[in-house]
């Protein structure tokens, strides 16, 4: 069985990351700024307080994890605002940034070190940041943090396949959380994780830096 870091884990498709993992057996270490029942519920360890916009805050969960072996980082934490061109709040442009993007980014190189050849990097990014599949416009902060994200999982891709690393930029479908009021026209987050897992389980050297829808699909960037 292998050890999972994954952030974003107190809800949503974080937490059932967290709980599918643990119920194959697997070590979880579910990151986040506030734990909720439920994660606490599940017994796996938990490291709460970490808020990945901050340089302190993930050094402190580098503190925490010491020499951890990490097989699998996944970073799932992320936010969703809408912000309209005739709404264009450019904080909130900026937050997106920081928490989709930066925030990644900043945990993965933090995390580098406990990472070795055959480990796994997987950023959840968005079919909303994907500029050939943009039809509908609006979104600024969303679908550009998330542009950023899949950007930065491309170039970590290619910096750390000489590490024997492979990065996995993951797309988890229209799901059913609270990030989307829980759209009636979504996929249940056991579903949509059953298919991100799967998507890990197949990522290598040979494919890595791949935009992968949950199901499989190989989206256009």
């Amino acid at each position: 069985m292998a050890i999972y870091v994954v952030t974003g884990a107190n809800r949503g498709i974080g937490y059932e990351y967290c709980r599918q993992l643990q119920g194959q057996g697997n070590t979880v270490i579910a990151v986040c700024r506030a734990v909720s029942q439920e994660l606490k519920q599940l017994g796996v360890q938990v490291e709460e307080g970490i808020d990945i916009t901050s340089d302190a805050s993930v050094a402190d969960l580098r503190s925490r994890l010491q020499d951890t072996a990490i097989d699998v980082l996944i970073n799932n934490a992320g936010i969703l605002k809408r912000v309209t061109l005739d709404n264009l709040d450019f904080d909130s442009i900026r937050e997106q940034f920081e928490v989709n993007a930066l925030g990644a980014l900043r945990v993965t190189h933090a995390l580098l070190p406990n990472l070795s050849s055959g480990s796994k990097v997987v950023l959840m990014t968005s079919r909303m940041g994907s500029i050939g599949d943009n039809t509908s416009g609006s979104s600024y902060g969303y679908r550009m943090s998330k542009v950023a994200l899949s950007m930065a999982g491309k170039s970590l891709a290619h910096d750390l396949k000489e590490r024997g690393i492979a990065v996995a930029i993951l797309h988890p479908g229209l799901v059913q959380t609270r990030m989307t009021h829980f759209t009636p026209g979504g996929i249940p987050p056991e579903v949509s994780v059953q298919g991100l897992l799967a998507r890990i389980h197949e990522l290598t050297l040979e494919n890595t830096g791949t935009f992968w829808h949950s199901n499989g699909e190989v989206l256009p960037w």
